[in-house]
């Protein structure tokens, strides 16, 4: 077992979310093996050292869940938020665990969103080196010829660096909107609407419709189920986690 930050395992054991188990190591209300902890880099081992807050030993690692959801429009991919506005977390008041998103999908966009509560499996599904295919119907406007196709699969200009590779389908062209399908490996933020937004045709509506080996077949907005055990195991599968 790899070692961990004490706020993480806090945090994924239910005690608290990560920035309150901060407070409570700050507060010194923490001890790892009967060692009062304050320092908020510490790690430690969740199998092996006995942890406790308030004196009481934390509670055991819940059984990990996976669930797919389709965001719709206009819910916020987070927890909780101090404007009161719609999250994924009101969309799922029947899961009695706490689970988190699967990276995120902006207010405006809708579609896929995998949620869990296994941090090791999160972690190696957003990190680059593993690929992860991320699918997306995009609606732009204007009419996009061949040659700004070629352009976004070949990496437009960007604040932060070129536009990552992008894989581009063409669906469909109307009289003043092109709806493309496009697949990238990378979850830099807004890059798809940046992107398009560079070559003057601007991202009038997006949807995720895959991640990996995931899709969201047979879900409406707003809906959401949990993973089939061998659509797990071909998630673990894919970032070599052992069953």
């Amino acid at each position: 077992m790899s070692l961990l930050r004490l706020q993480k395992v806090l945090a994924e054991r239910g005690v608290a979310s990560r920035r309150r188990a901060e407070e409570l190591i700050r507060k010194g209300r923490v001890r790892v093996n009967g060692t009062v902890i304050t320092e908020l880099g510490y790690k430690v081992d969740p199998e092996r050292d006995r942890i406790e807050v308030d004196g009481k030993r934390i509670p055991p690692p819940p059984p990990r869940v996976y669930y797919l959801l389709y965001k719709p429009y206009g819910v916020i991919t987070s927890l909780s938020d101090p404007q009161g506005r719609p999250t994924v977390r009101d969309l799922l008041r029947r899961v009695r665990l706490r689970v988190f998103p699967v990276g995120r999908l902006d207010r405006d966009a809708e579609g896929l969103l995998l949620l869990t509560n296994d941090g090791e499996l999160a972690a190696r599904l957003l990190h680059p080196r593993y690929r992860v295919p991320r699918v997306y119907q995009v609606k732009v406007r204007g009419v996009l010829g061949e040659g700004e196709i070629k352009r976004i699969r070949e990496g437009v200009p960007l604040e932060d660096g070129p536009s990552p590779h992008m894989k581009v389908r063409l669906m469909r062209r109307t009289k003043s909107n092109t709806w493309l399908q496009i697949t990238l490996h990378e979850g830099r933020n807004r890059v798809i609407k940046r992107t398009f937004a560079a070559i003057g045709h601007p991202v009038m509506k997006l949807r995720r419709v895959a991640f990996g080996p995931l899709n969201i077949k047979g879900l409406r907005p707003g809906e959401y189920r949990a993973l089939r055990s061998e659509e797990i195991k071909r998630l673990k599968r894919w970032t070599a986690i052992q069953n």
